[in-house]
């Protein structure tokens, strides 16, 4: 039997031609996983449900490929995810915030924390 070509979704082959251009400077291509991973993790025993975070991830998904860019710079999906978070739930954006934004000490986190609440008000 002949061998089909093998297909892809069409965000398969974009985020395959889509790199993330690191802090670093390394460059690896864009992975829908490791984005839903980061996001979860923010949102850990926090009452959100596995459909919102999907939600969050395709709209960002979709904010890139929308972009018609082969790269991207992480800090440009990084204020994405902290952008949905913020909407989505401030516990989750926080936790989100300290390892992204490197906070090293609490009055990095009060200045974030009273940030948020000036911008809740």
């Amino acid at each position: 039997m002949p061998k089909l070509p093998q297909a892809f979704t069409t965000y398969e082959q974009i985020s395959e031609a889509l790199l993330i251009v690191k802090r670093d400077g390394r460059r690896e291509p864009f992975d829908r996983y490791k984005l839903l991973q980061g996001i979860r993790i923010a949102c850990a025993k926090r009452p959100i449900a596995q459909a919102d975070i999907e939600r969050v991830v395709t709209q960002i998904e979709e904010r890139l490929f929308g972009m018609s860019k082969a790269e991207v710079r992480s800090e440009v999906i990084g204020q994405m995810v902290l952008e949905k978070l913020k909407e989505l739930d401030p516990l989750a954006y926080i936790r989100f915030a300290i390892v992204y934004m490197e906070m090293e000490d609490v009055e990095a986190l009060r200045g974030e924390l009273e940030r948020l609440m000036a911008e809740r008000k």
